[in-house]
């Protein structure tokens, strides 16, 4: 016979996933509590430091009258608060509660804290994909580099007047080309094995591109092909335009694969004066960073835009503290979320790299999984292994949730969201259906 469990549902993590998963979780009426390591909510937002911002429009980072002052990083920590406060969740939250081990048990889970085990019939997973900075492991021989992930440089002022090197092809490493150069360094070097796509662009980021453009595309019924030929055959003629072909990635664009990043103005306007190196960093030598190709770089400071991986180390009991990347959790996840190594594990971040608006996708998972739970949706086994994009995520989940998106109208209703609600307002919070 089971053990009586403490709570129906154990969310760890208390970031954007996990405070959007236990606003769900008390909507559908469930007992839920969750975990949260550090002594605020906010997850990684809360650690960051102030100058890192969202990606794209702060109407497509929040939802309905939830408020959000500004895109940078307190301003995002006071609107996942401000979910906090709009549900009533606070006593459902256990600040300074760090997950030690979670283990199936009796077909629920027993979850170690230091203050002692707590026990839930489900566990949800909601520490994010970017929950463990990563810093390649290369030699270091009496370095004299002051080295930082981009998740660790609390004062950008250091920068001023210094030689710089920044590694990486990605979103982050765009972010501290842009800060190198805003905050004054006196050269700027970029390293990088490979580019991600981006969107060319003369204003802020936040400015750079309409995401709801893509939704209107997807819920009109334009093929997944056709929107990625489309927006590949756009970023060409911008990288065209903008004298940056040779900053194209090495295959065309695929919306199934790739992300929309905007790009940085300021790293854009001052391509010509950055050093470029199509390589990767193997050692550092007092202030010498040693490429693969055997070059030598002097710096003063080298800035790691490496991105993120996975720390599930809470998991190690059923063999997931080993997976570093979200596409390795997505091929043992059904529908995105429900993983097929224990029952009763959901997680809420897995395919969310695509094209889109974080707190919608978070929204449209916490629902779906908790009407999982109370028997009126049916999660599939099947895995996604591949990106879901903004409408995306309702219509895959539409065909395993009736009852949040009824045959005779959910359509209809996305359709009006993608093309006739108004770009400058955030889309409603999706309401939980009873039945």
């Amino acid at each position: 016979m089971a053990l009586p469990a403490d709570f129906d549902v154990v969310i760890v993590g208390g970031g954007p996933a996990g405070i959007i998963a236990l606003a769900y979780a008390r909507m559908a009426g469930l007992a839920a509590v969750l975990l949260e390591r550090r002594d605020v909510v906010g997850g990684l937002w809360s650690q960051l430091p102030s100058w890192q911002d969202i990606q794209n429009r702060e109407e497509d980072w929040t939802l309905g009258d939830i408020p959000l002052a500004g895109v940078h990083q307190p301003s995002i920590v006071a609107n996942i608060r401000h979910w906090a406060d709009k549900f009533g969740l606070a006593e459902h939250i256990r600040l300074g509660t760090p997950v030690l081990a979670a283990r199936p048990v009796d077909g629920g889970w027993d979850i170690e804290t230091p203050a002692g085990i707590v026990r839930g019939e489900v566990l949800i997973s909601a520490t994010g994909v970017h929950s463990r900075p990563v810093i390649p492991s290369i030699e270091r021989r009496l370095s004299e580099l002051s080295e930082f992930h981009s998740s660790a440089l609390k004062e950008p002022a250091t920068l001023e007047g210094r030689d710089v090197v920044v590694v990486g092809g990605g979103a982050s490493a765009f972010d501290l080309l842009d800060l190198a150069i805003e905050r004054g360094a006196a050269r700027v070097v970029w390293v990088y094995r490979s580019l991600k796509w981006m969107i060319p662009t003369r204003k802020s980021k936040q400015l750079t591109s309409n995401l709801r453009n893509v939704a209107r595309m997807e819920m009109q019924g334009g093929s997944l092909k056709q929107i990625s030929e489309a927006i590949d055959g756009d970023l060409r003629e911008r990288y065209r335009k903008f004298g940056i072909v040779d900053l194209l990635p090495n295959a065309p664009f695929n919306i199934e694969r790739d992300q929309l990043i905007p790009g940085r103005w300021r790293m854009i306007a001052n391509l010509a004066a950055l050093e470029r190196y199509r390589d990767e960093p193997i050692e550092i030598d007092r202030r010498s960073i040693v490429l693969k190709s055997g070059r030598r770089i002097d710096a003063d400071i080298l800035l790691w835009g490496t991105g993120y991986s996975l720390d599930l180390a809470y998991l190690a009991s059923i063999g997931l503290d080993q997976i570093k990347y979200p596409h390795q959790l997505a091929a043992r996840c059904g529908s995105m979320v429900m993983s097929l190594d224990a029952p009763n594990l959901y997680f809420m971040s897995v395919g969310l790299e695509g094209t889109g608006a974080t707190p919608w996708h978070y929204a449209h998972l916490a629902r779906s999984i908790v009407s999982h739970l109370r028997g009126v949706a049916a999660l599939s086994r099947e895995p996604v292994l591949r990106h879901l994009n903004y409408f995306g995520f309702p219509i895959f989940l539409a065909r395993l949730d009736p009852a949040n998106y009824p045959a005779d109208g959910w359509r209809k209703e996305y359709l009006s969201l993608a093309t006739e609600f108004p770009d400058d307002r955030p889309l409603p919070v999706p309401r939980l259906n009873a039945e």
